[in-house]
């Protein structure tokens, strides 16, 4: 990552992995992809078993020379008289019945692992008394459902269900193991499992992502509440640490980070508090394909604003930017622990290519900044650097003629602030008077012209009494009536009326 005058810039090389296979890496890997990191891990998981034999074979001879020369120095020594040999017995038969009797009272290191109903165990079921509990299990079975309904149509579905059952109850007895550990399990399950629908699904690797997409999706539904931040990990700490850090930076512009966005901008502004949601949104997920979903829809509502503010498509150069400023204004919840929850239980393929792979990779190289932010970074000395982060004064205030760490600069510093504030508050307060005023006003001239409209809607058609209007009403009836006939021109031509006769039978 460096420093340019425009900004913040990387290089798209930086985000590749450093073995130079062509996938993207990650900083929790040491820059490599989850491939290589793993190729890595196990030799030096091999180096290590190597050590630790010659470690054991060279203790070993150690011993069995110590043990010589004690058997030497054994013999030369005089025989042990029948006495000595009588206290002897007894203190071993004194320490025997200790032994014996601290066993009773000692917990057996053998007692099998309670079954505590964790989402491990299959067959668990939450308490009543715990919402959290009956919320897991109510997720749970839903998920193990919807993976059913999924798999009836795929061939060998039931197998498959069969064996993702079982890897999830087998990890109730590696719950002590450590989060890296539970992460290569995970991860050699998710690649022989892989290639063996490889082999049985020839020539349709869309169904092998889908099923393995399903396969994450129950796993790690049933396993989230105990690999997602363990106990054996300091992943908790990391996340104090981070949002400690991002609500120091919170005096961090926009101008400092050179981030090509103009708030200002209805749409852009939009999509500003849309990408923020979608980030924070990313904690309240349990699958790592639904993290990822999050980071993907912040990224593309960031792409967005650029394109707007700028009216051209943005670059990855003013990505990354704007990336780390939506990160430091939303400061998402468990940070630290949603990453290492993706990197660690994410199906491996997602994360080495594709959009989210580009977006994930992004979002870790935005939090590396943050924590190695300094004022270099920002274009600014060391000394105003450590002022801003120590609350001694601000971008927005007037600096004093001497910065400097005395007592009476943080008194002028605190003044400056207080005056800055009821200037602002001043400003407020008459700008709301103002619109206060015009609102009154606007209401008096709408009253008037409502008042106005009704005055001249009622002259124009004015009110009669009823009597006269049933007289007129009938009159004009009668008239109508009677100039029916005089009105018909045609009333001439017609024959005379039929005239009845009697008739004699």
């Amino acid at each position: 990552m460096m420093n340019q005058r425009r900004g913040i810039h990387m290089d798209q090389s930086e985000l590749l992995c450093k073995k130079g296979c062509g996938f993207y890496g990650n900083t929790a890997w040491q820059g490599l992809c989850s491939k290589c990191w793993r190729e890595e891990n196990q030799r030096e998981k091999q180096r290590q078993i190597q050590e630790d034999w010659a470690l054991a074979e060279r203790l070993q001879r150690e011993e069995e020379e110590a043990y010589a020369s004690r058997h030497q120095r054994t013999q030369s020594q005089p025989a042990i008289t029948p006495f000595n040999k009588f206290e002897e017995r007894k203190t071993k038969e004194k320490s025997s019945k200790v032994n014996t009797v601290t066993k009773f009272f000692t917990p057996s290191t053998k007692t099998p692992p309670k079954k505590d109903g964790g989402p491990f165990d299959a067959n668990s079921t939450p308490s009543p008394s715990s919402s959290a509990s009956r919320q897991t299990s109510l997720d749970n079975d839903r998920a193990t459902r919807e993976f059913i309904e999924f798999l009836k149509p795929v061939k060998s579905g039931k197998e498959i269900f069969k064996q993702c059952r079982a890897f999830t109850e087998s990890m109730a007895y590696k719950r002590d193991m450590g989060a890296d550990e539970l992460s290569e399990n995970v991860q050699d399950f998710y690649q022989n499992l892989s290639e063996r629908l490889q082999n049985q699904f020839k020539g349709s690797s869309e169904l092998v992502e889908r099923v393995m997409d399903e396969v994450e999706k129950y796993m790690m539904t049933r396993l989230y509440t105990d690999v997602f931040c363990p106990d054996t990990t300091d992943d908790e700490n990391k996340d104090l640490v981070i949002q400690k850090r991002i609500r120091d930076l919170h005096w961090v512009t926009i101008e400092m980070l050179c981030v090509p966005v103009d708030e200002e901008i209805p749409e852009v502004s939009d999509s500003v508090v849309k990408a923020i949601t979608d980030i924070i949104e990313m904690d309240s997920k349990q699958v790592p394909k639904s993290k990822l979903a999050c980071i993907t829809r912040c990224s593309k509502h960031i792409f967005n604003a650029i394109k707007v503010s700028k009216k051209e498509a943005a670059s990855a150069d003013d990505f990354l930017p704007t990336l780390i400023y939506i990160v430091l204004k939303a400061n998402p919840p468990r940070l630290q622990s949603n990453i290492q929850y993706i990197t660690r239980f994410c199906n491996p393929s997602r994360l080495m290519s594709g959009e989210d792979g580009y977006y994930f990779t992004n979002l870790c190289c935005a939090v590396a900044f943050i924590e190695k932010l300094d004022g270099q970074s920002l274009n600014m000395t060391t000394e105003e650097f450590e002022l801003y982060m120590s609350g001694q004064t601000s971008p927005n205030w007037p600096q004093p003629a001497a910065a400097s760490s005395s007592s009476g600069s943080a008194a002028r510093s605190q003044v400056h602030s207080s005056l800055d504030l009821l200037t602002g508050l001043n400003e407020r307060q008459e700008r709301v008077i103002e619109k206060a005023r015009q609102l009154e006003n606007d209401l008096i001239d709408w009253t008037d012209e409502v008042e106005q409209k009704v005055q001249s809607e009622m002259e124009s058609f004015p009110l009669e009494p009823q009597n006269s209007t049933a007289d007129a009403a009938s009159g004009a009836a009668s008239t109508a009536s009677s100039a029916i006939d005089s009105d018909n021109v045609e009333n001439e031509r017609l024959p005379p009326p039929l005239q009845p006769q009697v008739f004699a039978g």
